[in-house]
């Protein structure tokens, strides 16, 4: 079992601080959701466990070892894999290319998402929003880490599309942390633990069930 957690947490842009002390907890294997307008701090918390922003208070602490000051690039290769909202695939590299940067068997990505097999020799930077995500999806799921962090993981994605992906997010092995602006359709029948932001605070912290419609 793998626990990343924020504790009291502090995030600062310059004069303004994105996080006040935010304190949550994301167990793993399991999903943890964590909602938000643009603004609220959802995806500041999401790199603040990945750590490609600092924190200015507080700790990120990683199976109960403050990893507070161990850098991003070092993270991943205790396996955390990041998948962010933007710049998340090698645009100048083909598909293919992208997938092999993760693992040189692909064929469970494109099991996962048989849409990218016709794909595979186009460059990743003319797909369009909604294969590019799937792409980097399909890249983290190759990666089997021990956690996984995405912002916006259904971004231009069909609805079918975007609750097959959340079917795959929750089947995983892992510690899986997304953001997102509301809480997705496929996970409200789903297990989840939901963390709400507004304005760097958090307003809300249980199941996903709990969340009023």
């Amino acid at each position: 079992m793998t626990t990343l957690a924020l504790r009291h947490a502090r995030v600062r842009y310059g004069p303004l601080e994105a996080l006040h002390g935010v304190t949550l907890a994301a167990p793993g294997p399991g999903l943890t959701v964590l909602l938000g307008r643009n603004g609220s701090g959802r995806s500041t918390a999401l790199h603040a466990l990945a750590g490609t922003v600092p924190l200015s208070g507080g700790a990120v602490v990683w199976d109960g070892a403050d990893v507070t000051r161990v850098p991003a690039y070092e993270r991943a290769r205790r396996g955390l894999c990041l998948v962010p909202e933007r710049r998340a695939v090698f645009g100048s590299l083909t598909v293919r290319e992208n997938l092999g940067l993760a693992a040189p068997d692909h064929g469970p990505a494109l099991d996962a998402y048989p849409q990218l097999r016709p794909l595979l020799e186009r460059r990743a930077g003319t797909l369009s929003g909604g294969e590019q995500r799937m792409l980097a999806l399909s890249r983290a799921l190759l990666a089997r880490a021990r956690v996984v962090l995405v912002d916006e993981p259904a971004q231009g994605m069909s609805p079918s599309v975007a609750a097959r992906t959340y079917e795959l997010l929750s089947a995983l092995d892992a510690c899986v942390v997304v953001a997102e602006q509301r809480l997705p359709p496929a996970l409200r029948e789903r297990p989840a633990i939901v963390y709400e932001l507004r304005r760097g605070t958090v307003v809300f912290a249980g199941e996903s069930g709990e969340l009023p419609r």
